[in-house]
């Protein structure tokens, strides 16, 4: 029996890692979470755990200058004492989540193999990155460090970019039938391979996501579908699309390139729970039966 501490109480990851866990591996992982406001994971004993899981963190993008500081603050400075704490307490094994956003986004980093190298676009992803770095310098034989660099992360009560589409899904006639590829994992997808990575203890950086890759509009069509809209696509605005994708922020998150080389998200046990249209319909579901 693993014991795992999931340090950032009510995270989106973290509450679903504890709902998976709880559900299917029972037998072979035990959770307690913990807040981090206010200080108070310091007066906890990190002591008899096996593993950290650190979701803990300003998850979204700003450009907001103001907010450079604050999030060097929690997703660097933070990550980094929090793991020295573990480590202190004897704790076999921590596991940051990290972000693909630390290789920039489909502007500059549109199929992200083995031999590129992370270029963070924002603060965002470079307190990422930079966590990283504090946490590998801290990794040791005893210490056993995990980089985990998702992809956009959805499912029931997720946020961001993927709930913004669904809204739209669900009311559009047309769509553009612009090809292009984006990794993404759906948060059963990532829960598994968490449960997995703290079962064999493994460390190092990992790039974890789904099977396949997702085309926006096929994504748009499939989540459209799941709600009776029968979404028609058309390529009337391709051309116009392909001119602008790399030079405006909002069609370059709707239609750019961002993907990992399939042969990098390779690991030895399968962690693919859900397929792409098994997981938009479990996701909608939710949503449908939620309203």
């Amino acid at each position: 029996m693993k014991r795992v501490l999931i340090t950032g109480a009510n995270s989106y990851v973290g509450n679903a890692f504890k709902r998976w866990v709880e559900t299917r591996h029972k037998e072979h992982i035990e959770v307690d979470t913990i807040g981090m406001k206010n200080g108070e994971w310091k007066s906890k004993s990190f002591i008899g755990y096996d593993a950290v899981l650190h979701v803990a963190g300003i998850a979204h993008v700003s450009t907001d200058k103001s907010m450079e500081d604050l999030y060097y603050k929690v997703n660097t400075d933070l990550t980094a004492e929090v793991a020295a704490k573990a480590k202190k307490d004897r704790v076999r094994q921590f596991i940051f989540l990290s972000s693909m956003i630390v290789y920039g986004d489909a502007s500059n980093a549109q199929m992200i193999t083995a031999q590129t190298e992370p270029k963070p676009t924002n603060f965002y992803g470079n307190s990422k990155l930079q966590a990283e770095v504090k946490l590998n310098q801290l990794a040791d034989a005893h210490f056993r460090v995990a980089n985990v660099r998702p992809p956009m992360i959805y499912g029931n009560g997720s946020k961001g970019n993927y709930v913004k589409l669904a809204g739209l899904a669900r009311k559009i006639p047309l769509f553009p039938n612009y090809q292009n590829r984006r990794s993404m994992i759906h948060i059963d997808n990532l829960s598994e391979f968490l449960s997995l990575l703290i079962m064999y203890e493994d460390h190092g950086t990992f790039h974890p996501q789904n099977a396949d890759y997702v085309c926006t509009s096929e994504l748009v069509k499939t989540i459209g579908s799941v709600h009776g809209n029968r979404i028609r696509t058309i390529g009337l605005f391709n051309g116009l699309i392909r001119s602008v994708v790399d030079k405006n922020m909002t069609m370059n998150k709707l239609f750019g390139d961002f993907a990992y080389e399939k042969t990098l998200s390779t690991y030895p046990y399968n962690y693919h729970i859900r397929d792409f249209t098994n997981s938009i319909l479990h996701t909608e579901k939710h949503e449908l039966s939620s309203n």
